[in-house]
């Protein structure tokens, strides 16, 4: 997580741990939500692998019954070939879209027994990870009882992390959150024009961003199992030198799995780059890391190429803008690029997004005092 102090960009390295799971939901219209879970999943089993310490996961996807494919379904994938013992997986609903007049008594079956599920993992204390994916929509379509579900959550055992996704989540849900992101769409007609597909974009001042990006990690690399292939993937992060950064863990965990498919870069000094006090050494490890990532998008060899903190580099003017713009244009038509961070000033190469998520704040536990996790937070 990067967080945006005034005039400068702070990468939270921060050593403390707390042992007290917290409540996320992340709505919203844009896209990211699945993603960010999933990308929150990934670095709670990095972490466990650091720590030797199990994290045992439970996804649990309302509205997403079988019979249709999902963006996500390859990421999950991915997470149950890499790590079998550690995910369970449960469907539940149909495979189509409906509305509020289209519910019938299947689908209220259907959220019963995904929520008897929910309330069963929550009770058992043997997961640390619980996710709700669409949970928010059932019950913004009443089919659960919303203050027996919020009761639930805000009783669960202290050590349980829960995730909760999809649009329209209820008031009484978010009140009870310790963390709200929602994901808001922005639209760049331009991209079209151009004829690209396959760049996105995640910015904002929520959690949610470098989240995501994980989560299309794990999709690309699914998918090349899915089409008994082999998906590459780069992960390139600017700010970020040093050491200690439970990403790192969570990385680690992907090239412990699919030790051939995952390549991972990182440039930057071990501190704060502020603007205005930006050294040679900043603007020097800034252009390392893009001479590192226009030679990967030329080449061809990666099917998805994440650049983690691309935009608040841009933003404190440690790179220039065209070269980007002249890179992203050039892309192979089936390379994914992934840029996440946040800016104050959009730069121009945003107009070339095919999905551009604004991640907003609306609550964040560390706000409130409460210290930072390593493996959820940072």
């Amino acid at each position: 997580m990067s967080i945006r102090n005034g005039i400068g960009i702070r990468t939270a390295q921060i050593r403390s741990e707390r042992q007290v799971g917290q409540v996320h939901v992340y709505d919203g219209a844009g896209k990211g939500k699945s993603q960010a879970a999933l990308g929150v999943v990934l670095r709670s089993i990095g972490l466990g692998i650091h720590t030797h310490f199990e994290t045992r996961v439970l996804l649990l996807r309302f509205l997403k019954g079988p019979g249709r494919t999902y963006a996500e379904d390859a990421a999950i994938e991915a997470l149950q070939r890499g790590f079998p013992h550690l995910i369970d997986q449960v469907r539940t609903g149909r495979a189509e879209y409906f509305g509020r007049d289209e519910v019938t008594r299947f689908d209220r079956l259907e959220a019963q027994r995904g929520w008897d599920v929910a309330k069963g993992a929550i009770a058992s204390g043997l997961y640390s990870v619980v996710v709700m994916d669409e949970l928010n929509p059932v019950l913004d379509l009443d089919l659960l009882p919303i203050d027996e579900v919020v009761k639930v959550i805000r009783n669960k055992p202290e050590h349980l992390e829960i995730i909760a996704t999809g649009r329209g989540a209820p008031p009484s849900l978010r009140e009870v959150a310790d963390l709200h992101s929602e994901m808001r769409p922005h639209q760049h007609p331009s991209a079209l024009d151009y004829g690209l597909q396959g760049i996105e974009i995640y910015t904002g001042s929520g959690k949610g961003k470098s989240t995501s990006a994980l989560g299309k990690a794990l999709q690309a690399i699914g998918k090349g199992i899915s089409q008994d292939q082999s998906h590459r993937v780069l992960i390139l992060q600017w700010l970020k030198g040093g050491a200690g950064y439970t990403e790192d863990a969570a990385i680690a965990a992907l090239r412990q799995s699919y030790p051939n498919l995952v390549d991972h870069q990182r440039c930057g000094r071990d501190a704060i780059v502020w603007r205005g006090q930006q050294q040679d050494l900043d603007y020097v490890e800034a252009e390392r890391g893009w001479e590192i990532a226009k030679a990967a998008i030329a080449s061809g060899l990666y099917k998805t190429i994440i650049l983690d903190e691309l935009n608040p580099t841009v933003d404190l003017e440690l790179l220039p803008q065209d070269p980007i713009v002249h890179t992203l244009l050039r892309k192979p038509r089936d390379t994914e690029i992934i840029i996440t961070g946040r800016c104050q000033n959009p730069p121009i190469y945003f107009n070339l997004a095919s999905i551009h998520s604004e991640v907003f704040c609306h609550k964040h536990y560390a706000n409130r005092g409460v210290e930072l996790k390593r493996g959820v937070d940072y």
